[in-house]
């Protein structure tokens, strides 16, 4: 697909706007932690609710101060974003390479009765420079065309002030059912769900429970709503049976989330993490995580019965805006973890590659910094390695990766929803041929509500 004139104006505008904003699963939608108290860890977005956006005008909400909390307390938000991705494949000779101009425009309204809320959203994602030979990079459909969708369609029903139902098309937010928000747009779901909170010691902790009956997904660059067991990669119409609860406090979390469906795949997930930040600034924190994940029923996913699991640790240090990290994946032999419904949550998951094949070590190695403390508000950096090795006969050869990302979030008042982003990652195979892959990726996000 060639250029085009009007699509190129338009992000172009969105590129030097002064309102235009966004968001990219942990590392994938918000910058490095400036410190290990701002480290959050999957179970700790485990069941969060929609995220805020910074209102960039307030005289319409003066204007409805006076009109009922249906209206008073409704919400107008909007995405834009424009992404440049190429990746260069191990063979050297395939190529997939897209630039693409998001949007999304969505609302929510406050409670009728102090009880119903309402809200939907749509997406579209149009491409400005996207080659038909070189498809592949999911920020559009897969034949290279546009697509819009209304990906989210909800009501909400307040049954106390700490229970909350939502039903129908959503976001999730959970360490395998997820937004996964790389992209141009995020995963979405028609999902039935209960969440609540519980807060014995007050302010000191937090215990966060839900669950429900998720039906269907619609992927990054798709305009439809598929079957949960379809998108896993079975020709059956199943759902998936989701249960959880942590426990956060100041310093540290626990908690677990079982995923069920039936013939198709139960995974279980566990995570706690302690962190502390001493008198001097010096902050250290411990996490560990362990994944099973195994067949159900007729065993359909596999054509036969599987099972294994992951575990993980990881350690941290942090102090005055720099933070570095070790992390440790061991999977079991018996098979390769499997995410069909979302990002995957392990500590050394990086921007190409999960490592987390069957019989897999990998470790990995990060440092970032948040530049605000030598006069560069918004800026940040990291970099990473990670080393895999340990890969089962017949899955594939080890491999490194190498990433790189720098951002930049202005703080004017009027443009805190913006975001700059470049990213690098190549994965470098051991052995064989030492092949390598090259991804880069170009990103301006501008996230906002204009109630």
């Amino acid at each position: 697909m060639a250029w085009h004139p009007a699509r190129l104006l338009f992000a172009l505008v969105l590129l030097q706007a002064g309102r235009a904003f966004a968001q990219e699963a942990i590392s994938i939608e918000e910058p490095p932690p400036e410190s290990v108290s701002a480290d959050k860890t999957s179970i700790e977005k485990t069941f969060s609710p929609a995220k805020e956006r910074e209102r960039i005008t307030e005289w319409i909400k003066d204007h409805l101060q006076n009109q009922p909390a249906f209206l008073r307390d409704a919400t107008l938000f909007a995405n834009f974003r424009t992404q440049y991705l190429r990746q260069d494949h191990f063979d050297a000779t395939t190529t997939s390479e897209a630039w693409a101009v998001a949007g999304s425009i969505g609302f929510r309204t406050g409670y009728l009765f102090e009880r119903l809320a309402l809200g939907a959203a749509a997406y579209t994602s149009l491409p400005i420079y996207a080659p038909a030979d070189r498809s592949g990079t999911a920020l559009l459909k897969p034949n290279q065309d546009s697509y819009s969708v209304v990906g989210e369609l909800y009501g909400k029903l307040r049954l106390t002030d700490d229970l909350m139902a939502t039903a129908y098309r959503q976001e999730l937010s959970t360490p395998y059912i997820n937004r996964d928000d790389g992209r141009m747009t995020p995963n979405t779901f028609e999902a039935y769900t209960l969440v609540g909170t519980w807060s014995p010691g007050g302010d000191d902790g937090k215990l966060i429970y839900g669950g429900g009956w998720v039906t269907k997904m619609k992927d990054h660059n798709s305009e439809n709503f598929v079957s949960m067991s379809e998108e896993a990669g079975v020709a059956i119409n199943r759902g998936v049976a989701v249960a959880g609860a942590s426990y956060v406090t100041k310093n540290g979390s626990i908690g677990l989330v079982d995923y069920f469906s039936n013939d198709v795949i139960n995974i279980g997930y566990a995570e706690g993490k302690y962190s502390h930040e001493f008198e001097s600034g010096l902050g250290l924190l411990g996490a560990a995580q362990f994944t099973d994940q195994h067949s159900t029923g007729s065993e359909l996913l596999a054509g036969s019965s599987f099972g294994g699991n992951q575990v993980g640790v990881k350690v941290a240090c942090s102090y005055a805006g720099a933070m570095a990290t070790l992390g440790y994946t061991n999977t079991t032999s018996g098979t390769n973890m499997r995410s069909p419904w979302g990002s995957y949550p392990g500590y050394t998951s990086a921007q190409v590659s999960d490592f987390d094949r069957a019989a897999e070590q990998a470790f990995m190695l990060k440092a970032s910094y948040v530049f605000s403390r030598v006069g560069m508000p918004g800026f940040s950096a990291y970099a990473l390695w990670v080393h895999g090795w340990g890969v089962a006969p017949g899955v594939g050869p080890d491999h490194d990766e190498y990433d790189f990302d720098l951002q930049w979030r202005p703080r004017l008042p009027k443009l805190k929803g913006l975001w700059f982003r470049a990213r690098f990652g190549m994965v470098n195979e051991r052995g064989g041929t030492h092949a390598t892959l090259d991804e880069y990726r170009l990103i301006v996000n501008y996230d906002f509500a204009a109630l």
